[in-house]
C-alpha cells in the first residue's frame, strides 16, 4: 500500500477505507487524479465521502501552494533530477542538487563521496542510493527490451514511461495503440487497457493535460494548408490529401480553414458536457434530473451524407473516386475488371491512422439460397440456349471465381463445404472480416480478392479463389481525410442484384443517397444506353422513395480525343474544352426528355460535369480547373459541412446549462405561470396550422389517388401483355426470362440493361398520379421543408418573450433549442416515412401478385410459357378491383398515421420540456454559470462562423 495514501486515509479518520484503495492501486500521485465517479466507487457511502472529498480539495490547495512557492527554484533544475528527488520524497535536496549543477546525465554517474555530500543525512541518503539503484536497473531493463518494443509506438512507450505507468506498455503494444489513437480512447477501451483504478485516474489525468497542451500549442491556420499560386508551400504546412497546390476554390479554401476551430469546439463542449452528467447526482434522482441525463445522452449525433455512384464497368468510377479524395491506388482500376455485385463504401477513419476495410458477407443460408437458383437455372439450359444468355455466362463466371472448375456436376450441398471457406472463417459466423494495412495500395492488394473479378497483375495470378461473389458490401476507411469526415461515397451496382439480401441493401442505399453521380465516358455520353437506363430505372427509389437532392452526370476521360496533325498543345486544349460544352449540352437535352424521371426531381438538381482523372493527377493537355475535379471537390466539402452538425450539438448543450442553471431560480409561481399560459396558447394555435397543413396535402393525394386507381383497373391488363408478350421477342427465348420473373416476384435484373420490373409497371397509374405533387409536397432539398414549410415556419416566440420575460431567459433559451432539435428530429421522420409511404404503393401490389407469382413459378415441361402466361393473366384480372384499391388505401393510412405521429410528438414533447423548465424547481441541480458562460461563447462563434461561411458560399457561386 502507499505510505502517504494509508497515512492520509488514516489521518482524515478513513481508515476502513485502506484496503480498497490498495486493491485499486491508489497511489499518492494517481490520489491527486481521482474523479468525483471514480471516487463514488471507492467510497460508496455518501457520509465518508463527502468528507474525503473536502480533505482532497485541501490537500490540493496545500499542495498548489507549496508548488507556486517553489517554482522559482526549480525553474532552472533539470526536470528529469527534480521529478525524481519529488517522486522519491527528496524534495528537500533539490536546490542542493541545483547548486551543483546535478542533470540526468550526471545522476546515473555520482559516485558515493559526492552522494555523501549533497544528502549528508544517513537516513535520507541510503533512500536515495536505493532508488537511484532501481532506476538504473529500469534504464537497462529498457535498453535490452528494445527488441520487444521495437513495434511499440516510440510516442506512447515514452509518455507511459514518463508518466510512470512503464508496467502498461506491453498491454498498450498488444491492443495497438500509437499516437494518434492514444487521443482517441473512450472512457471504456481505457478501462480494459489499464483495469485498477489508481493508475487508470492517472492516466486520464495525464492524458486530459496533454490534449490540452496539443490543443494549446496548435495553430488552426498552419494545420490546414492553403492551395498556393506558386507552387510552393511554408515549412511545416500541411498539404491536404485532397487537393493540389494548384487549387484556388474560395469555398474550400475557407472551409479547410474553418474546420479545426470547429473541431475544438465540439471537443470542448463534449467535454464540458461529460463533466456536467458526471456532476448530477447519482442517488435519490428527481424527473428532471433523468430528464437532463436523457438529454445529453441524445446529443450525439453523426450524420452522414451518402453520395452514390453508379456507372458501367470502365467507365473510370474508381479512378474519379481516387483522384477526388487524393488516394491514386485506393480503389483498383484499369489492370482489374471491376465486379459489379458488390457495394463498396468508402468514408473517413476517424478512430485511426491505419488503412482499413470492413467485409461484410451474406450469411451461408443467403448463399445456399443462391447457389440452389444458380445450378436450377444452369440445369434447365441447353447448350444453344447458353450461348446467347447473359445471365447464364454471369452465373459461371461467379461459380467459377469461388470454386474454380470443381462447382460443374455437383450439388449445392457438396458446395456448401467447409473447405472452400477456409480463409474465411468470418462467413460461418456471420461476422465481419476487417483489414487494416499502413497504406492505400497495400489495401488495395489484399481487397482485391473480396471486391473484383479478373485481374492483369501477375502478382493476383496466384489467388486462387475470389470471394467476391459472397460479398454483400465493403466499407473502406481512409486515414487523414478532410472531405470525408461527414461524407461517405458508395459505388453501386447499376440496377442492384438478384440476391435478395444485396439487392434489399441495394434499394437502402440508394433510397439514402442525397446525392447520386451518374458515371459515363465523354465520347459517347449522351447516347450511352446503360447511363440512362439506370437513371430511368432508379428514379423513383432516389426521388420520390428516397432524399436524393442532386444528380450529377459525370463524363470521364475527357484527355481521350481524337488528334489531328500538326495540333499545337495549345490547340488540342481549345479543342477539348470546346468539345466538353457540346457533350454538356447534348447531356441535358438528354435528360429534359425524360420527363417522368424529372418528376422526381426539382427544376436546378442536375448538373453535367466533364472531368479527367488522369490529367488532374498527371497535368499534360489541362490545368487542374479544366478537369473538374477541383468543382467536385468543393461541392463534397459543401456537403460534408460539418458545421451543421457541430452547431446541433453544441445548441442543444446551450439550451440544456441553460435549463439547468435556470432551475436555481426562485421566481414568483404567478410569474412563471403567466409566462406558460402564454406559452399554452401559442402551442394550440402553431399546432392548428400544422394540422390544417397536412390535412390539406393528405384530402389532395386521396383525389389524386382515386383518379389513378381509375385508369390503373382500364389499363392493368394492357400493361400486363406488355411485359409478359414483349414485342420482338420469340417464347423461346422469353420463357427464362419470365420464369425468373416470377421467381423473383415479378422483378427479372439482368448483368446488363433495365430491370424488368411487372409490379411497378402494374402501379405506374397510382405513382404517376401523385408524383408531382408528392415532391412538392416532401421536397428532398432542405429549404423550405415538408407540408409547404409548416413545420420550419412552426414557433414558440421564445425571442419575442424573452425580451418581455428577462427573469426567466434561461428557461426560455432552453425552450428554443428544443424547439429547433425537434424540427429537425421531425423533419427527419417525416423524410423517412414519405419513403416508407411512396414505396408502399408498389409495394401492395407485389403484396398482390404473390400467390401468382408463386403459382406460375411452380410450372414445367411442356407449356410452362402459356401456363404462366394465363396465370398471370387471370390473376389480375380477377384482383384489379380490389389491388388498386389496397394500394390507395394503405398510402392514406400512412399519411395519417404520419399526421397523427408528428402532432402528438410535437405537443408531448413541447408541453413535457416546459412543464420541467418553467413548473419545477430542483435545488439539487449542481450550478453550471462557468460552464454556461462558455458554451454560450462557443455557440456564438459558430454563429458567427456560419454567417461568414455563407457570405463566402455567396461569393463562391
Amino acid at each position: 500500500m502507499d505510505e502517504f495514501v494509508c497515512s492520509k486515509l488514516t489521518e482524515w479518520g478513513l481508515s476502513q477505507w485502506i484496503e480498497k484503495f490498495e486493491d485499486e492501486g491508489i497511489d499518492e500521485e494517481s490520489l491527486y487524479c481521482l474523479r468525483d465517479q471514480e471516487i463514488s466507487e471507492l467510497i460508496p457511502k455518501v457520509g465518508p465521502r463527502a468528507k474525503f472529498k473536502e480533505k482532497l480539495m485541501s490537500l490540493k490547495q496545500e499542495q498548489e501552494e507549496t508548488a507556486d512557492s517553489a517554482q522559482l527554484l526549480l525553474l532552472d533544475m533539470d526536470g528529469f533530477v527534480c521529478s525524481k528527488l519529488t517522486e522519491w520524497g527528496l524534495s528537500q535536496w533539490i536546490e542542493t542538487f541545483q547548486e551543483r549543477c546535478i542533470d540526468e546525465k550526471t545522476l546515473y554517474c555520482l559516485p558515493a563521496d559526492e552522494i555523501k555530500e549533497l544528502i549528508p543525512l544517513m537516513g535520507p541518503r541510503a533512500k536515495f542510493k536505493e532508488k537511484l539503484r532501481l532506476l538504473k536497473q529500469e534504464q537497462e531493463e529498457a535498453a535490452n527490451s528494445k527488441l520487444l518494443w521495437s513495434d511499440m509506438d516510440e510516442f506512447v512507450r515514452n509518455k507511459l514511461t514518463e508518466w510512470g505507468l512503464s508496467e502498461w506498455i506491453e498491454k498498450f503494444q498488444e491492443q495497438r495503440i500509437d499516437e494518434e489513437s492514444l487521443y482517441y480512447l473512450p472512457v471504456e477501451d481505457i478501462k480494459d487497457l489499464i483495469p485498477l483504478m489508481g493508475p487508470r485516474a492517472k492516466f486520464n489525468e495525464k492524458l486530459r493535460l496533454l490534449k490540452q497542451v496539443q490543443k494549446e500549442a496548435e495553430d488552426p491556420a498552419e494545420s490546414q494548408v492553403f492551395p498556393s499560386t506558386s507552387g510552393t508551400r511554408a515549412p511545416g504546412k500541411r498539404k491536404p490529401d485532397f487537393q493540389d497546390e494548384s487549387s484556388n476554390s474560395p469555398l474550400l479554401n475557407f472551409k479547410q480553414r474553418r474546420l479545426n476551430p470547429e473541431k475544438t469546439i465540439l471537443s470542448d463542449v463534449k467535454e464540458i458536457m461529460e463533466k456536467v452528467s458526471q456532476r448530477l447526482p447519482k442517488e435519490n434522482t428527481t424527473k428532471l434530473n433523468e430528464f437532463l441525463k436523457i438529454k445529453i445522452r441524445e446529443l450525439e449525433t453523426d450524420k452522414r451524407e451518402l453520395v452514390g455512384v453508379f456507372g458501367k464497368t470502365g467507365a473510370g468510377k474508381s479512378s474519379l473516386i481516387n483522384a477526388i479524395i487524393g488516394k491514386e491506388n485506393l480503389l483498383p482500376s484499369g489492370s482489374v475488371s471491376a465486379c459489379t455485385s458488390v457495394m463498396i463504401k468508402v468514408e473517413a477513419n476517424v478512430h485511426s491512422s491505419k488503412y482499413e476495410a470492413e467485409i461484410e458477407f451474406m450469411t451461408r443460408e443467403e448463399w445456399k439460397d443462391e447457389l440452389w437458383s444458380m445450378i436450377q437455372y444452369i440445369g434447365d439450359n441447353t447448350d444453344q440456349e447458353r450461348e446467347d444468355d447473359d445471365d447464364y455466362h454471369e452465373i459461371v463466371e461467379k461459380l467459377s471465381a469461388l470454386y474454380g472448375e470443381e462447382w460443374e456436376n455437383k450439388s449445392t450441398e457438396n458446395l456448401m463445404d467447409n473447405k472452400y471457406f477456409r480463409e474465411i472463417p468470418e462467413f460461418h459466423i456471420s461476422k465481419t472480416k476487417t483489414l487494416t494495412c499502413e497504406t492505400a495500395e497495400e489495401l488495395s492488394a489484399k481487397c482485391v480478392k473480396f471486391t473484383r473479378g479478373k485481374s492483369k497483375k501477375r502478382a493476383d495470378k496466384n489467388i486462387k479463389r475470389w470471394y467476391w461473389p459472397l460479398v454483400k458490401c465493403v466499407t473502406v476507411r481512409v486515414p487523414q481525410n478532410d472531405l470525408l469526415q461527414h461524407v461517405t461515397l458508395v459505388d453501386l451496382p447499376g440496377n442492384g442484384d438478384r440476391n435478395k439480401s444485396r439487392d434489399r441493401m441495394w434499394k437502402e442505399l440508394v433510397g439514402s443517397c442525397s446525392t447520386v453521380w451518374i458515371v459515363t465516358e465523354t465520347n459517347r455520353a449522351a447516347s450511352e444506353k446503360e447511363a440512362w437506363d439506370i437513371l430511368e430505372s432508379a428514379s423513383s427509389l432516389m426521388g420520390n422513395g428516397g432524399e436524393c437532392q442532386h444528380i450529377h452526370f459525370i463524363c470521364t476521360k475527357t484527355d481521350v480525343i481524337d488528334e489531328l496533325h500538326d495540333q499545337s498543345a495549345a490547340e488540342r486544349h481549345a479543342h477539348i474544352l470546346e468539345r466538353n460544352m457540346e457533350v454538356k449540352e447534348d447531356v441535358q437535352t438528354q435528360f429534359n426528355k425524360l420527363h417522368r424521371v424529372k418528376k422526381q426531381f426539382s427544376d436546378g438538381c442536375f448538373k453535367v460535369f466533364t472531368v479527367s482523372s488522369k490529367e488532374f493527377l498527371n497535368k499534360k493537355h489541362l490545368e487542374k480547373d479544366d478537369t473538374e475535379i477541383p468543382k467536385l471537390q468543393d461541392f463534397l466539402q459543401n456537403l460534408n459541412d460539418c458545421h451543421s452538425e457541430t452547431l446541433n450539438y453544441v445548441s442543444g448543450a446551450y439550451g440544456i446549462l441553460s435549463l439547468m442553471q435556470g432551475t436555481k431560480s426562485r421566481l414568483v409561481a404567478d410569474k412563471k405561470a403567466a409566462v406558460c399560459r402564454q406559452l399554452e396558447g401559442k402551442i394550440r394555435n402553431e399546432l392548428d396550422e400544422v394540422r390544417k397543413s397536412m390535412e390539406e396535402a393528405n384530402m389532395t393525394f386521396e383525389k389524386c389517388l382515386t383518379e389513378g386507381v381509375e385508369k390503373s383497373k382500364s389499363s392493368c391488363e394492357e400493361n400486363l401483355r406488355s411485359i409478359i408478350y414483349p414485342r420482338g421477342t420469340p417464347g423461346s427465348a422469353f420463357h427464362k426470362t419470365l420464369k425468373s420473373l416470377v421467381e423473383k416476384n415479378g422483378i427479372h435484373k439482368t448483368g446488363k440493361g433495365k430491370p424488368i420490373n411487372l409490379n411497378a409497371k402494374l402501379s405506374s397509374h397510382l405513382t404517376d398520379s401523385i408524383d408531382e405533387k408528392f415532391r412538392k409536397t416532401f421536397p428532398n432539398e432542405g429549404k423550405s421543408g415538408p407540408y409547404h414549410g409548416v413545420i420550419n415556419k412552426f414557433s414558440l416566440g421564445t425571442e419575442e418573450l424573452i425580451q418581455q420575460n428577462k427573469d426567466v431567459e434561461l428557461q426560455l433559451m432552453f425552450l428554443k433549442t428544443e424547439e429547433e432539435k425537434l424540427k429537425t428530429k421531425l423533419n427527419r421522420t417525416i423524410r423517412d416515412d414519405k419513403k416508407k409511404i411512396y414505396n408502399s404503393l408498389t409495394d401492395t401490389i407485389e403484396e398482390s401478385m404473390k400467390e401468382c407469382y408463386e403459382k406460375a413459378a411452380d410450372f414445367k415441361g411442356k407449356d410452362t410459357l402459356q401456363n404462366m402466361r394465363e396465370t398471370l393473366e387471370s390473376h389480375v384480372r380477377d384482383k384489379k378491383h380490389t389491388m388498386f384499391e389496397s394500394a390507395r388505401n394503405r398510402v392514406s393510412a400512412g399519411l395519417e398515421k404520419l399526421k397523427e405521429e408528428i402532432l402528438q410528438d410535437l405537443k408531448k414533447t413541447l408541453m413535457k420540456s416546459m412543464e420541467l423548465s418553467l413548473r419545477t424547481d430542483d435545488y439539487s441541480i449542481p450550478d453550471v454559470s462557468e460552464e454556461l458562460e462558455m458554451v454560450k461563447r462557443c455557440y456564438h462563434e459558430l454563429r458567427d462562423i456560419q454567417d461568414e461561411e455563407m457570405s463566402v458560399t455567396g461569393l463562391a457561386e
